[in-house]
């Protein structure tokens, strides 16, 4: 992944405006549907059970986001996760929360067995989580138990197991197919001082899923949020960092990602 990469694919979907079907929390709708924006692609947020597989038919690429579950909203995932399958749409599942409930967990194993995401996102916790039957933690956030080392060891073998790519963000973001492996280093500590930033990642990984592959897009979104994050965290206090956040994710330029990107992609054969 280098800023080329990144640039082409951020053409792309300037270019093409995909519609991009977010089914989300309501605690980051609006961040996602503004982070979606900021890529030139066009949000929908619908989640309704009875309008979901309409929706998701005439998107270019789903976002499932389980932060906040509820019986209709549990409901609408798995109708838009299945029409996504059936009409060869990517989609990315956002598997908040499962390292600390029992439902989350069960759910999301359901899903990914029954429709196979092209990307699976979590934080470190939650991605040791879908690994680890056994693991778990407090609260949405990411435990110190979930070293580098093992959140690695558990990425690389879900994304094997799942036939699926692997984001796991942190403070090290981690990509992986199963066949090789990026770390991404941009960002910033601010970004887990106001809610949501990982949903937005979210949200920029399924915009740019509309317009590449699954690691590529992931990889992107890493990348881009992070450079964001950095620009922004020199502004004071929460409120004027998260508008100085969606500015630069409006404003961010080709060359600022080209002077600031940093990542490491290595084969798993050499590591």
């Amino acid at each position: 992944m280098t800023e080329r990469d990144i640039k082409e694919i951020r053409k792309k979907v300037r270019e093409k405006r995909p519609l991009i079907h977010c089914i989300t929390n309501p605690i980051s709708i609006n961040q996602c549907a503004n982070t979606v924006l900021s890529t030139g692609a066009r949000p929908i947020m619908a989640e309704h059970p009875l309008e979901a597989a309409e929706i998701t038919e005439t998107a270019s690429a789903l976002m499932l986001n389980i932060a906040n579950i509820t019986d209709a909203r549990m409901k609408s995932v798995r109708i838009s996760a299945q029409t996504a399958v059936q009409n060869n749409i990517p989609f990315i599942l956002d598997i908040v929360g499962i390292s600390c409930s029992t439902l989350r967990r069960e759910y999301v194993h359901s899903l990914i067995k029954d429709f196979s995401p092209t990307v699976i996102k979590g934080n470190y916790s939650e991605i040791c989580a879908l690994y680890d039957s056994g693991y778990k933690s407090s609260g949405v956030d990411a435990h110190s138990s979930a070293t580098i080392e093992k959140t690695v060891n558990a990425a690389v073998s879900s994304a094997k197991k799942y036939n699926s790519v692997i984001l796991a963000s942190g403070k090290r973001d981690i990509v992986t197919d199963g066949k090789k492996l990026l770390f991404a280093d941009n960002g910033t500590s601010r970004l887990g001082e106001i809610t949501g930033t990982g949903c937005m990642l979210g949200a920029l990984a399924a915009a740019y899923l509309s317009c590449s592959d699954g690691f590529s897009a992931a990889a992107a979104a890493c990348v881009v949020l992070g450079i964001c994050g950095e620009i922004s965290s020199v502004h004071q206090g929460m409120g004027s960092f998260s508008t100085a956040l969606f500015d630069a994710l409006s404003l961010v330029s080709d060359g600022d990602i080209q002077e600031k990107i940093r990542v490491e992609e290595n084969k798993l054969e050499t590591i």
